[in-house]
């Protein structure tokens, strides 16, 4: 299943960025391991949003737990169960195997 991390941040970006060479390594760690599919900040830069894929929140809920920013306490999360009906032509069918092409 699919899953939105919806990162909100708690404090100035100042004090995001002493812990962003931490939070990169973490990323680079989930997307190896074929976790993480996408991630970026958002726009303003209040937050941030990952796409994962896992098999259950309580797998995103430890992958979370362990991210630079939440043991920080610089950002908050949301984390979103996220199940496509539909995907464009360019998004591989194994990607979400219950979404058709409209």
């Amino acid at each position: 299943m699919l899953f939105l991390i919806l990162l909100q941040y708690r404090v100035p970006t100042g004090e995001v960025d002493r812990h962003l060479e931490e939070h990169r390594s973490y990323l680079q760690r989930h997307y190896a391991a074929g976790h993480f599919l996408l991630s970026g900040p958002q726009e303003p830069r209040t937050g941030g949003a990952i796409l994962a894929i896992a098999g259950s929140r309580d797998e995103v809920a430890q992958w979370v737990s362990e991210d630079p920013f939440q043991r920080a306490n610089v950002a908050d999360y949301t984390i979103v169960a996220w199940k496509p009906t539909l995907r464009g032509p360019m998004i591989p069918a194994a990607l979400a195997p219950d979404a058709r092409e409209p």
